[in-house]
């Protein structure tokens, strides 16, 4: 039986050294709390260190609710808008790919943790969970989500 080793976690610094060095990127998230459910996280922001390949490296910040397929937030952040809470959270090495941004915010940071091969048990397996989804040609109607009817229309 194999022993898996957990990964180091860094400070933004070393984070910042690693994917400089390495062309890797390393992660931090941060749950968000709603104003009325202070135990039940509604989304979650993301800090990603990406390294660039050529020495040089970027920080990323990506933030939304869970379950959702539209992210509130996906930028890259200039030096000057790095905060001190930011500098103050501890980073995993893993790895990064700009395709992922197209998925939900849940399914990002399991690519991510999978990525860092950090042994989360206690987490849903979100990347290999069964999707529902209407065919192309399925219209939903207007009506049904509570919405008045087109001018004309009796139903």
């Amino acid at each position: 039986m194999t022993e898996h080793v957990q990964p180091e976690r860094l400070s933004f610094e070393q984070a910042v050294a690693f994917a400089c060095a390495t062309g890797k990127a390393a992660f931090a998230a941060a749950p968000v709390f709603g104003d009325h459910d202070q135990e039940r996280a509604e989304g979650v922001r993301v800090f990603v260190i990406e390294g660039d390949g050529q020495g040089g490296c970027k920080v990323r910040f990506i933030a939304g609710p869970f379950f959702s397929g539209a992210l509130a937030a996906n930028e890259i952040l200039a030096d000057d808008d790095i905060t001190d809470a930011v500098r103050e959270l501890l980073f995993m090495p893993t790895s990064f790919s700009e395709e992922w941004l197209s998925e939900q915010i849940q399914v990002l940071i399991g690519r991510l943790v999978q990525a860092a091969q950090i042994v989360a048990p206690e987490m849903p397996n979100y990347l290999d969970a069964k999707t529902r989804a209407a065919a192309p040609e399925v219209t939903f109607p207007i009506r049904s989500i509570g919405r008045a009817p087109p001018r004309g229309d009796k139903s």
